[in-house]
């Protein structure tokens, strides 16, 4: 190729690059930049003049640059790099956060003479991202379902009072997360919040870990221990798991709720309790009460504020957001750059039903951390029974559900949570009931096998 058509070619390369809204630069053997694009100046603030010439990690000033740049390890290995979250720092010395990907620089006969990298400016996914978890969450808890949201409306005014309030819901659907969340938001924030598993102790132990003792009230008390009621003086303590207290538990709790006083073990005067009590349970107390298993004055003592949280099953549309909340507190506690779950695994987190709700799916990307160290968790990062369909056989390469079939999934949840009301479905999926109709005669959905077919 003569001179002219060398410029001529080196033109059109220089145009077709400069078109491109990602930015690409290569670097040499000695990891000098040899080429940048229009697109790496507007996300670096770098001009093309000072980039040329210099080395990639004087213009970059990566979070990866020092110890695991990936453009090294592509041309070390062999292995491109595929859509890698980092941040750089531009001219400004703002963090920019970007997602780059590498690969070898060839010449025409095969041979290596640098590496080129794109890289895709996050920022606005990054702010959309933030936009949305300001949006879609409360203290610790994530959601974006309407179930969520009515609870995220309530807990301010919860919070503002001082009665007692019942928490009820499946296991792992964050019962002392919002127990927390309202102390928080409460006049006792500065207080402390206690909590106790009472299912988890035997009722000695239960009575002198929630009221305490003196010394000398049995063999080896040689002092005071102060109990979960007196630490948590002017604060909150909450009482999980309460439905599993003996009878005799139940008869002690009743009167510190309706005196607001306690007796230690050993003690000769009550103490008084200026406590806010949370309670909650995963079991049904209305039941118990009906069969005899739990009292009828302490449930009525404790039943003055209730909140019913949902099962996850019942919020599929919260699943891709707590994925995201999950992704990103681990990248943070474990220091990994992972961006997010392929499409095969969003679909069967999905599908699952999550029996454990929100603690088994934080369980399952926190065993998916261990095995990807970057880049999208991927099918053979989840737990094995994961991996399976629900039928047991191994899920193809193709496996996951399509869109069509997770619209299918929401509908038909929608549905079930609202006894068959096709209007108040699709006031809840956030479209018109005309649509919803077309949708359900299209996919052969009958509300009537969901519930009740009324309009009301």
């Amino acid at each position: 190729m003569d001179n002219m058509k060398q410029t001529e070619h080196n033109n059109i390369t220089s145009v077709i690059l400069d078109s491109v809204a990602d930015g690409v630069f290569t670097v040499d053997a000695g990891w000098r930049v040899t080429s940048f694009n229009a697109a790496a100046e507007r996300i670096t603030g770098v001009k093309r003049e000072d980039a040329i010439g210099r080395p990639c990690c004087d213009v970059f000033r990566a979070s990866i640059c020092e110890s695991a740049c990936a453009l090294r390890s592509t041309l070390a290995t062999g292995k491109s790099v595929v859509n890698k979250a980092v941040y750089i720092v531009d001219s400004n010395g703002k963090q920019i956060p970007i997602s780059i990907s590498t690969a070898i620089l060839k010449d025409a006969k095969g041979k290596v003479i640098g590496g080129v990298e794109t890289f895709r400016d996050l920022s606005q996914v990054e702010e959309l991202r933030k936009e949305l978890q300001a949006r879609y969450t409360f203290a610790d808890i994530v959601g974006r379902s309407q179930a969520m949201q009515q609870l995220f409306q309530l807990l301010p005014d919860i919070a503002a009072s001082d009665s007692t309030v019942l928490i009820e819901g499946p296991s792992g659907t964050g019962k002392e997360l919002f127990a927390r969340a309202i102390h928080n938001l409460s006049r006792r924030q500065k207080k402390r919040f206690v909590a106790i598993n009472c299912g988890a102790l035997p009722d000695t132990l239960l009575e002198s870990e929630l009221f305490g003792y003196k010394a000398g009230a049995f063999t080896d008390a040689r002092k005071d221990k102060p109990g979960r009621f007196a630490v948590a003086e002017g604060g909150t303590i909450f009482l999980d798991e309460i439905g599993d207290i003996s009878p005799a538990m139940q008869a002690r709790l009743l009167r510190v709720l309706q005196e607001r006083v306690y007796e230690p073990l050993g003690a000769v005067e009550p103490a008084k309790a200026d406590v806010r009590v949370i309670a909650a349970t995963n079991k049904n107390l209305a039941q118990l009460v009906r069969k005899g298993a739990f009292r009828e004055d302490l449930f009525y003592r404790i039943n003055v504020i209730r909140l019913t949280l949902p099962s996850l099953r019942d919020r599929r549309e919260d699943i891709p957001l707590l994925i995201e909340h999950f992704i990103t507190r681990f990248n943070r506690l474990q220091g990994k750059d992972v961006v997010g779950v392929s499409d095969e695994v969003l679909a069967r987190l999905m599908e699952h039903d999550l029996p454990g709700n929100v603690r088994e799916l934080e369980n399952i990307i926190e065993h998916a951390f261990v095995l990807c160290r970057g880049g999208l968790i991927q099918m053979q990062h989840l737990p094995p029974e994961l991996r399976q369909n629900p039928a047991g056989t191994a899920l193809s390469t193709h496996g996951g559900m399509t869109l069509h079939a997770m619209e299918r999934i929401l509908i038909a949840d929608a549905l079930r949570r609202h006894g068959g009301n096709r209007a108040a479905a699709a006031r809840e999926l956030g479209i018109n009931a005309s649509t919803l109709f077309r949708k359900l005669k299209a996919m052969g959905i009958d509300p009537a096998s969901h519930g009740k077919k009324s309009e009301a």
